[in-house]
């Protein structure tokens, strides 16, 4: 399963050693979209609708199976939007850690909450390869704009 993460999940953050601990791979990558500094100490991504594959289930076996099964391209102009720089992990427990992870972030299929779990285009560094993977977004940014893509700014 793959997860792209931009916030307190990353190496060397608050959440990373409780919830990532034991991760099958990391790597530096890249998304479309808008990162906000909330004034809670952590951040929001804002996606282009046309980036979402597909929002989160409870169905975590197979949500991990989407992420890693389906390939995709950048190739609409959606000019506009920032380079948002994260991590791509590789875990290879989904059915323990996406349960985990859709607690802390208040993700819950099928409710309100602050994020959603969306499958979106994630772009590893070197050749650009581009592949799928689950983020936790808003639907609309609030808090400071982070134009650098990067938090903590």
């Amino acid at each position: 399963m793959r997860l792209f993460v931009y916030g307190t999940l990353k190496r060397g953050e608050r959440n990373h050693n409780r919830f990532c601990r034991g991760f099958a791979s990391a790597e530096k990558a890249t998304v479309r979209g808008r990162l906000y500094d909330l004034p809670f100490g952590f951040p929001a991504l804002v996606v282009p609708v046309q980036d979402v594959h597909t929002a989160g289930s409870d169905n975590y076996l197979a949500d991990a199976r989407l992420s890693h099964e389906a390939e995709t391209s950048l190739t609409e102009d959606l000019s506009g939007w920032d380079v948002v720089h994260g991590e791509l992990m590789t875990f290879d427990d989904p059915e323990r850690r996406l349960p985990e992870i859709d607690g802390l972030e208040g993700f819950r299929p099928g409710e309100q909450g602050l994020y959603t779990r969306v499958l979106i285009p994630v772009t590893l560094p070197g050749g650009g390869e581009t592949v799928l993977a689950w983020a936790y977004s808003v639907e609309q940014g609030s808090g400071v704009r982070l134009p650098g893509g990067s938090w903590p700014a």
